[in-house]
């Protein structure tokens, strides 16, 4: 009997599908002779920015890199404060950091593991000067309330979307899907996640929805000022060359990623739904498993993962019990932003970020994945109960 080998994630399938396209593609930049920056880059800037519904979009290295160039560009820096959530990758608090302000946790919706809007005003200070969300796993955050509590202290809001491309805000009411009139007189009902505060920061490490064959990132507003310095700060400084004006980054996407990504772009709404589907199909053979919380299906909600909470102490049991069947599994993120080593004591408590480090498991998901897998996934999960 061959060994069941189920990864977390497999970018082939994708590859086979779209193979001819990304080899004309990235032949056409080889061709070019023209490999950073260029008019493949510009292209695919501007492809972007229409999809998403922005009216610009600034090609960068990496998430991180467009987290650190968003806030700067926004006159964030020493001495302010920026709100976020402690349940996130590190790249979130670190970009705060390494703008030389400082990172303030609020903690998480149990429901959603996205910031709760409702703790934000006690966190606010003379010195905050922005906030922070990450739509996490794909799930938008709730975007009304974050951008009333911003407008209310004349915040800054900068959305971090590194797992969330082509995710769209349905509104903060999981019960009418955006469909009552309050949610629908604040005008975000629609908009994609990126495009709702003044800045979005996108990665396209190749995991992502929305992947390249390497590094990448995006800067998305629809402020002329803040996209200017972007551009600036992304090559060294400068509007021109040799006439550096700041202080900035060697941070340029490059063609051969633009030019994939560029042809990824087409499909992304199919690949999201396919997920979505894949979100539906978990959710329904996991009914009745007790133990195991599935997550919410909300409307706009793209499954960069597909994240089960596992109750009861048993989350390494059930994810070795896994391991051991040749399924690949992971935890997004065991130890919260706020308890590494980097800012341990330094914080007050987050209950329910803390709580859910300790439950959350990530099952296999991507476009393709075969329904017998799915099938085997949960037989897998059922037995580690017994």
């Amino acid at each position: 009997m061959s060994q069941v080998n189920i990864p977390i994630l497999d970018l082939k399938p994708q590859y086979q599908a779209i193979k001819e396209e990304v080899r004309a593609a990235i032949d056409e930049v080889l061709e070019s002779g023209q490999f950073i920056l260029g008019p493949i880059v510009k292209q695919f800037e501007e492809a972007a920015a229409a999809y998403l519904g922005a009216k610009y979009a600034v090609g960068v290295n990496s998430g991180t890199d467009a987290l650190v160039i968003g806030l700067r560009a926004m006159g964030i820096g020493p001495g302010d404060e920026v709100i976020t959530t402690p349940f996130s990758f590190f790249a979130t608090a670190e970009s705060i950091s390494n703008v030389g302000a400082k990172p303030v946790f609020v903690d998480i919706q149990e429901s959603s593991f996205n910031i709760d809007p409702n703790l934000i005003e006690a966190a606010i200070t003379p010195r905050t000067k922005a906030i922070m969300p990450v739509h996490l796993y794909g799930n938008p955050c709730s975007m009304a309330q974050i951008i009333e509590i911003a407008a209310k202290h004349g915040l800054k809001v900068i959305e971090d979307c590194a797992q969330a491309f082509g995710a769209t805000y349905k509104g903060d009411c999981p019960e009418c899907a955006g469909n009552c009139e309050e949610e629908s007189r604040n005008g975000l009902l629609g908009k994609r996640v990126g495009t709702i505060g003044d800045v979005g920061a996108f990665s396209f490490f190749p995991t992502k929805n929305l992947g390249a064959y390497g590094d990448g990132g995006l800067v998305v507003t629809d402020n002329d000022q803040i996209a200017d310095l972007a551009r600036m700060l992304r090559t060294h400084g400068s509007r021109k060359k040799y006439h550096n004006e700041m202080l900035g980054y060697n941070s340029r996407l490059d063609a051969l990623q633009a030019a994939v990504l560029k042809v990824k772009l087409q499909y992304i709404d199919t690949w999201n739904q396919q997920r979505r589907q894949v979100a539906e199909t978990y959710n329904q053979l996991l009914t009745g498993v007790e133990g195991v919380i599935t997550p919410q299906i909300s409307e706009g909600h793209v499954f960069h993962q597909y994240t089960v909470r596992v109750l009861g102490g048993k989350r390494d049991q059930v994810q070795q019990v896994l391991s051991e069947a040749g399924i690949g599994t992971m935890v997004y993120y065991p130890v919260p932003q706020d308890k590494l080593p980097i800012y341990a004591g330094q914080y007050g408590a987050s209950p329910a970020s803390d709580r859910l480090a300790q439950e959350v498991l990530s099952l296999p998901i991507w476009p393709e994945i075969k329904s017998e897998d799915i099938q085997y996934v949960l037989d897998s999960i059922s037995q580690s109960f017994n």
